[in-house]
């Protein structure tokens, strides 16, 4: 099993001082595999991502990488790439200049031929062709999350690590960074990438790992999150809103709610009701038989989101002076 994973961390710890980053983490993502990172700000998301790159090294634990193991000293094995806190780039220089003093710098400038194809095919993967000879200083930062992703392509890498690599993105900016994402996971790479955006983990991951103060709450498929045994807020949108509401009334397992007084204005046609899924199906029998039509049925927040709030809830204890990385 371990030879088909490109990261395997157990009890990995990381302090800094007397703050406590990192806390027993174990951590496995297979190759091929696209595996989300989610935690709220200072759960040592960007410390384990560092750890992963070679920027710091773990205090306790073991972490192996591509079958490598990683020691004590700062270092990341071949086949590694991605970026924490941003992409470094030169701001005075184009996009292809850019990605061309990377390539440089990695050793290859003997074989300039293969650099100024390397070079014009991460352009032509991320969609930067027709910007490519624009200085970076004028670009928006979608565009230098484009870029930072180009440069980490160049190397052709095996274990991608991604620091919110869709901020700042446009809707077609976005859709593009998905499709490289998959086609490279789909070619072998194990992608571990962290993310605020639930709807992005959704759209790209098929397992996840929720971080809470610095230790693991939980890590697996992202389907066992979906479809734990949990009561969601639903908005529901039906043909007959009275007939409805009567139906969700007289139904086991179904709360009707109250509009949100700081939420936006309610919708009299949609109603918000709290239920599990069990009695979510019983429901929507019931207002097929009474030839009710069901037009929208719909959590409040994703699967993803109830379960990272309710675990991470759970995880939170007093912290000492000083911030989480």
């Amino acid at each position: 099993m371990d030879a088909l994973l490109a990261v395997r961390a157990r009890g990995v710890t990381k302090c800094f001082g007397e703050v406590v980053a990192l806390d027993g983490v174990d951590l496995a993502v297979a190759r091929g595999r696209i595996h989300g990172l989610v935690g709220p700000n200072g759960a040592g998301k960007t410390t384990l991502l560092g750890l992963l790159l070679g920027l710091a090294a773990a205090d306790r634990g073991s972490l192996e990488i591509l079958g490598t193991p990683v020691g004590r000293t700062p270092a990341a094995p071949e086949g590694v790439a991605g970026f924490v806190d941003g992409p470094g780039l030169y701001p005075s220089l184009t996009a292809r200049q850019n990605l061309a003093a990377l390539a440089a710098l990695r050793g290859r400038a003997a074989d300039r031929a293969a650099d100024r194809a390397g070079v014009a095919d991460a352009l032509d993967q991320v969609g930067l062709v027709d910007v490519a000879d624009d200085r970076v200083g004028g670009f928006s930062l979608g565009m230098r999350q484009r870029l930072g992703l180009a440069a980490a392509l160049l190397s052709r890498p095996r274990l991608l690590v991604l620091d919110e690599p869709a901020n700042g993105l446009d809707p077609a900016g976005k859709r593009h960074v998905h499709g490289v994402l998959h086609r490279l996971a789909a070619q072998g790479t194990a992608v571990v990438l962290s993310s605020h955006r639930m709807d992005d983990l959704e759209a790209l991951c098929s397992e996840v790992t929720i971080l809470a103060t610095g230790r693991v709450a939980f890590s697996g498929p992202l389907r066992e999150l979906a479809a734990g045994d949990r009561e969601l807020d639903y908005r529901l949108l039906t043909s007959d809103p009275a007939a409805a509401r009567r139906t969700a009334a007289g139904t086991p397992g179904v709360r009707l709610l109250d509009p949100d007084p700081a939420g936006p204005p309610p919708d009299a046609e949609r109603l918000v009701l709290r239920a599990r899924v069990p009695a979510l199906d019983v429901l929507v029998s019931r207002l097929v038989g009474d030839g009710v039509a069901v037009r929208e049925l719909a959590p409040v927040v994703s699967p993803l989101e109830a379960a990272f709030l309710a675990l991470t809830e759970q995880q939170q204890r007093p912290q000492p002076e000083g911030a989480r990385r």
